[in-house]
Order: structure tokens, then sequence, then C-alpha cells
């Protein structure tokens, strides 16, 4: 486990509250690894909708996933109170590093820790890109900070 996983979490300005259904829980009565995929890829989505507004083109999405890597931190339970929150912590020519975390808002305990990295993509030539100035730009504003 990693040391992430321990104390307390400087906390990110994208938020999403979670809820949980009856098929996410596993057999051990916790819920499911993949779920929380599920939860993280619901609130990229909603992060590059809080982003880029209505600049974001769905048909047109300028990045791919490369790599993911998590840390699954503590079992959570179906009764548990869940958020997952979200924020692009680095930005290279033509990649971001994006960190999420599955939290429980009753006592900031960590769940599950994500760092995705996504490549700059053109879904036309089916080839990796830069960055764009506009996404750029617009996850620096939102983030409040030059990458």
């Amino acid at each position: 486990m990693s040391d992430y996983c321990e104390g307390g979490i400087k906390h990110f300005r994208h938020h999403m509250p979670l809820q949980m259904r009856f098929n996410d829980i596993d057999m051990l009565g916790h819920l499911n690894n993949s779920v929380y995929l599920t939860f993280m890829d619901l609130a990229k989505t909603r992060y590059f909708q809080a982003v880029l507004g209505d600049k974001l083109r769905w048909g047109e999405i300028g990045v791919v996933i490369v790599n993911i890597n998590c840390d699954f931190c503590k079992p959570t339970f179906f009764d548990d109170v869940i958020e997952v929150e979200t924020a692009v912590v680095a930005i290279g020519e033509k990649s971001l590093t994006l960190e999420q975390r599955v939290y429980s808002p009753t006592d900031d305990s960590v769940r599950c820790r994500c760092r995705t990295i996504m490549s700059g993509f053109n879904p036309r030539t089916m080839k990796s890109e830069p960055i764009t100035a506009e996404w750029r730009e617009a996850l620096e504003t939102y983030e409040g900070k030059k990458f």
C-alpha cells in the first residue's frame, strides 16, 4: 500500500458524489475493484465537461487513455458515503496526468487512488499529437496554475 493511502488529503477542486448499486458489491461485501474504474471514468467525463464547458465536442475529443495505475487503499462497503475527486496534475507536450481518488467525506479516508496518463490524440488521423493550446489554457484556468 502506498504512503498516499495514509493520512489527510488536500482536496481537488472537482468533486462528484457517487451512488453505489447492489451489483457494485462483490462476494466479500465491498465495492468491486473494477467498479472504482467505472466511477473514475464517469468523474473524468464530468471533469472535462466542467473544464471545457461548451467547447467539449465528444466526437472530437483530443485525448485518449494510455496508462492507468491504481492503489486500492481501504475497502468501501455498501452504506459508505463516497465521492470521487479529479485534477490534472501535470501537462507535457503530448500528454497529461490526471489524478483521481475515491474517498469518504465522512472521515477523509482514501479508498482508491488512480493516476491516468492521457495522450493528445487526433481521432481523424488516429495518431498522437500535442495537447492543444485550447485544452492547456482551459486546464490551467480551471486548476488555477501553470503547467
